[in-house]
């Protein structure tokens, strides 16, 4: 009898969680649950989880359109408490005495609902607010829930703006101005010696400090916002000359919203504390030194010095990096300890948001059956990549595996050429390339059986070759900015089926009309991978829905989205826990994505001018007689229809 092989593992909740990575930029809030969907745990004080699927069935079959941002609003709490509690912790275990201030920057995700979420979750903590612009400002001062609650305006700022940010000032609420240039230092003095006030403002200050990664030149010399050393003493000088050194309340610097190393934020932190421990001995007493924001997010989940977009530390190194750093230079300089600021969004908000989109189709390479007969009529080309076919399971090895790619690439070219000279027809062609991918699929099949060591670029390369096209119903340029900008790669899975083995390898293309449009770099245990693990869909089109879900979105993604196409928002839906539901939440709103309609109001166009164009052609073709009137009423009245639906296809 043949030994007896070891049946294969079963396939489990923690192999699809490990395949995509989960453990590793989840933080804690994602998983996959026996029932093969992806889950949220918003409130790591309880074992609750919501079923992402389940949630997009419910607001799906309640007439919500994907694409949609699911947030989970819990989250968000969630994330002002663990930056709170890291804080409190690293001051009592320090020592520190200057206390600590957490301040959400509105830039991160303006979206009302997002920052009410957050200044809710704040209050208990009095949490502060920033913003840096003229529409931000206004939407940010009602804000304010108290004298005491701080409100920092950074940016560039025109005189009205000071002017604002001076009354708000006199009725008594704590909203300091951030001096990005000497010009704007003169321009509030002047302002509040015409109100017959006493300014308050903070300065931001270039340091020589740096953080590596896409966001290094927020610090250092070159930084478009901040003041020199030299002027910074200037300015120090000139305050103390006119009797009002009081006025300076806070000290700025920033690193980047992305600090990958820990070390380049204390020494951030200390070069701050030596400027402010200068300035305390100079005769001036900043209250708050203000480190920025720059806690980051573990997108990628790799290793310090990857090149990846992740991080190696925690929430709580994060505090420990900051408050240490602060106490060790002030105990040196034995000046008081200042008030800490930092300005964290993308680690509050990043984890909340959960961007679902549909799958429309897959495209597969053209190949031919494992039983396939070449015809006899067959041209010499197409016999000569049947024949490499046919070779590739006596192959010996990786370097005669090599050997028949490349005769399949030089059959390939031939072909191509025999084609573009007109001696080969169409049909014979299309053989030739189907062939071909017979060739390259066996030739990977070999490869990824053997599962070599190390492996030859050009047979690593097949699999990204091969790997299917998922054609996905979103645009990357308004959901995914930051992948098409800078790169980013966001941590991508389906949402459902995980109880299965993904059997598939995919590229995903999204429906603008752009080849920039589509997502082929994903995160991986392994690093980078060019393909996403995938289920198959017969023939290419989903017998049901096949979704995936885009995780980490929360910070930027919804505010910096462009409107390739006129594609526009995308639906919302806001779920949160509750212990009283069978299900373990509810939702409490949903939102229509952007219409039609709002997207051609943005660019000029209205309907009531589009529909009596349309009008007329209908009108006119009825009366000579290529359509009935009453076929012309319907083609008018589907048109209409248009401008109150989503701007992005419905696959139902």
């Amino acid at each position: 009898m043949p030994p007896s092989v070891p049946a294969p593992a079963a396939w489990t909740p923690a192999d699809a969680e490990a395949l995509y990575h989960m453990a590793a930029w989840g933080e804690g809030f994602f998983g996959v649950n026996d029932s093969g969907h992806v889950c949220v745990r918003p409130d790591p004080r309880t074992d609750a989880r919501i079923d992402l699927a389940a949630v997009v069935d419910e607001v799906v079959a309640g007439g919500l359109s994907l694409p949609a941002v699911i947030r989970f609003q819990d989250v968000l709490a969630t994330r002002v408490r663990a930056l709170n509690g890291a804080f409190a912790q690293a001051t009592a275990e320090a020592g520190y005495g200057g206390g600590y201030t957490s301040v959400y920057p509105v830039k991160v995700n303006q979206l009302r609902e997002v920052v009410d979420e957050i200044v809710e979750a704040g209050r208990e903590f009095n949490c502060g607010i920033e913003c840096g612009s003229k529409a931000e400002l206004v939407a940010t001062l009602p804000r304010l829930e108290s004298d005491d609650t701080l409100c920092l305006v950074n940016g560039y700022k025109d005189a009205a703006m000071l002017r604002l940010i001076l009354t708000f000032q006199r009725l008594g609420r704590r909203v300091l101005p951030i001096v990005e240039k000497v010009s704007e230092l003169e321009q509030i003095l002047a302002l509040a010696d015409e109100a017959g006030q006493e300014p308050a403002f903070g300065i931001r200050v270039k340091l020589a400090a740096v953080a590596p990664g896409p966001w290094t030149r927020s610090g250092g010399s070159l930084s478009k916002f901040g003041v020199s050393l030299p002027e910074l003493v200037a300015l120090a000088d000139r305050l103390i000359e006119e009797g009002r050194p009081q006025a300076l309340k806070l000290l700025h610097f920033h690193l980047g919203s992305q600090i990958g190393d820990v070390g380049a934020l204390k020494a951030g932190v200390r070069e701050i504390a030596r400027v402010y421990a200068g300035l305390v001995r100079r005769g001036l007493r900043p209250e708050f030194l203000d480190v920025g924001g720059g806690l980051g997010v573990n997108y990628e989940a790799l290793p310090l010095g990857s090149g990846a977009s992740g991080v190696d530390y925690s929430v709580q190194e994060y505090a420990n990096a900051v408050v240490y750093a602060a106490k060790e230079v002030c105990d040196a300089e034995q000046v008081p300890e200042p008030r800490l600021i930092t300005e964290n969004g993308r680690a509050v908000t990043a984890h909340h948001s959960v961007l679902v989109v549909d799958v429309l189709g897959a495209t597969q390479k053209p190949t031919v059956p494992d039983d396939f007969e070449l015809p006899a009529s067959a041209h010499a080309v197409a016999a000569e990549l049947d024949a490499l076919r046919q070779s590739v399971p006596q192959a010996g090895g990786l370097g005669e595996l090599l050997e028949v790619l490349h005769d399949a690439n030089e059959a390939r070219g031939k072909a191509q050429a025999l084609f573009q000279y007109g001696y080969l027809d169409l049909d014979a062609a299309a053989l030739t390339e189907r062939l071909y991918w017979a060739v390259c699929r066996r030739i990977h099949d070999r490869v990824e059986a053997a599962a070599p060591e190390w492996t030859p670029p050009e047979l690593d390369a097949l699999g990204d070759a091969l790997a299917d096209q998922l054609l996905c119903d979103f645009s990357v340029f308004q959901s995914l900015m930051d992948h098409w900008a800078l790169g980013q790669r966001f941590p991508i899975a389906p949402i459902a089926r995980l109880e299965r083995v993904p059997e598939r390898r995919a590229r995903l293309v999204d429906i603008t009309c752009d080849s920039d449009g589509e997502v082929a770099r994903f995160v991986s245990p392994e690093g980078e991978r060019r393909a996403l693990d995938v289920h198959a869909l017969p023939d290419g089109v989903p017998t049901e829905p096949y979704r995936l879900g885009v995780f980490l979105v929360g910070a930027y993604q919804d505010i910096l989205g462009d409107a390739h196409n006129l594609f526009g928002g995308v639906s919302e839906a806001h779920v949160y826990l509750d212990d009283d539901e069978p299900s373990g939440y509810y939702v409490e709103e949903t939102l229509k994505g952007t219409t039609v309609e709002e997207m051609l109001a943005r660019v000029q166009y209205f309907p009531s001018d589009l529909q009596a164009r349309v009008q007329s052609l209908v009108r006119e073709k009825a009366r000579a007689g290529v359509v009935r009137q009453k076929e012309a009423q319907a083609i008018l009245s589907d048109y209409r229809a248009f401008f109150q639906q989503t701007t992005y296809l419905d696959p139902r």
